[in-house]
């Protein structure tokens, strides 16, 4: 089978769009899916400063969503013709999955960040018959179609404009469920959130979703006229007194504080911002140490790492489209949508901050 795709050769190059092969149907446990949409997300972009780390040439994109084409076995609890959200892959058997903490996988890191499965990893090459990279997140779906394990495929309403559900695979879901799962956010809480992006604005929406007073903080004006038109009182990242300013608008402080930028400044603002007891999570991965300053840590506030929103994605991607089909989770809002060959366009656009969650929709049908 052959299709197109976004190939990504070198760290340093661009996207080029090529015709990939894929060498074989679905193994047992898979599915092939036919590529409505796919979000790009600045962990696909991160690959260019990975160090190494993220073998190329590879299709990248982790944020699918698209239609079944054809299934491996009678095990995948999916049939040809369903409409699917793709997430995060995970090996289900570890303590973790087995707890229903999917995102904290034993084989996390070697699934979706450093090669994916190993598993058939032969039958998808380039044109020239050449290696491609085994699946980036278990979906490798910046292309006309993706061949993934049916463990990351979430079945939905095929009423429901399934080019623009991608990003509830990731992005959205992590921001949200950082604020429903991780914190269990409800009426009369209060949070601040750290960076209006994709996952800060997710944040946003869920935490007003959830009768939250919310406070959002950025640097660019744009986004935190997002933020105010979502429910948050918008904050200009100053560099002196964020926290007093914050700590004013919640009267005493924030019981939670959610930080996506991964700045050490930031965070140690976010952690003066809370009331006692209160918990700052980071969805932001660290590249540096993180100096914490004196007294950030006292009278029982702590800070956590979470990953991926601690969702099990079968159960939070429903509740958010129900969130957005009652009008209180409006993530599409924050979507552009780009034809696949003008990959490039969306990831300057992206990196600029010109578009908040662009999604990129291939135009042909492969063969």
């Amino acid at each position: 089978m052959r299709f197109g795709a976004a190939v990504l050769r070198s760290y340093e190059s661009r996207f080029a769009i090529e015709e990939v092969v894929l060498h074989a149907g679905p193994a047992d446990g898979e599915i092939l899916v036919r590529i409505a949409g796919c979000g790009m997300c600045r962990t696909d972009l991160a690959v260019r400063r990975s160090a190494g780390r993220s073998p190329l040439p590879a299709v990248l994109g982790h944020e699918g969503a698209g239609v079944v084409v054809e299934t491996g076995g009678p095990d995948t609890g999916l049939s040809a013709g369903d409409h699917v959200v793709l997430s995060f892959d995970s090996c289900g058997h570890c303590r973790n999955c087995m707890g229903a903490a999917p995102a904290y996988c034993d084989s996390f890191a070697s699934l979706n960040l450093f090669g994916g499965r190993a598993e058939h990893a032969a039958r998808f090459t380039d044109a020239a018959g050449g290696a491609l990279a085994p699946r980036w997140f278990g979906q490798s779906s910046f292309a006309e179609y993706a061949m993934v394990p049916a463990r990351n495929a979430v079945r939905v309403d095929p009423s429901l404009p399934i080019a623009l559900l991608g990003p509830l695979g990731c992005g959205f879901l992590t921001g949200a469920g950082a604020v429903l799962n991780s914190f269990g956010v409800g009426p009369g809480d209060s949070i601040a959130v750290f960076g209006a992006g994709a996952v800060g604005l997710a944040a946003v929406m869920a935490a007003t979703a959830a009768g939250a007073v919310t406070v959002a903080v950025d640097r660019h004006p744009e986004r935190l006229a997002l933020a105010e038109r979502f429910g948050a009182t918008p904050l200009r990242a100053a560099p002196a007194g964020l926290s007093d300013r914050i700590r004013r608008l919640t009267e005493g402080g924030t019981r939670y504080a959610l930080d996506t930028t991964g700045s050490a400044q930031l965070i140690n603002e976010a952690l003066r911002s809370l009331r006692p007891t209160g918990h700052l999570g980071l969805v932001a991965r660290l590249h540096t140490a993180l100096p914490l300053e004196p007294g950030t840590l006292d009278r029982g506030r702590k800070i956590s790492h979470i990953c991926e929103g601690d969702a099990v994605p079968g159960l939070l991607i429903p509740r958010l489209i129900r969130l957005w089909q009652a009008g209180r989770f409006p993530f599409d809002q924050l979507i552009r949508v780009y034809p696949l060959a003008d990959v490039n366009e969306a990831e300057r656009d992206c990196e600029a901050g010109r578009v908040v969650k662009p999604v990129l929709v291939p135009e042909g049908k492969g063969r």
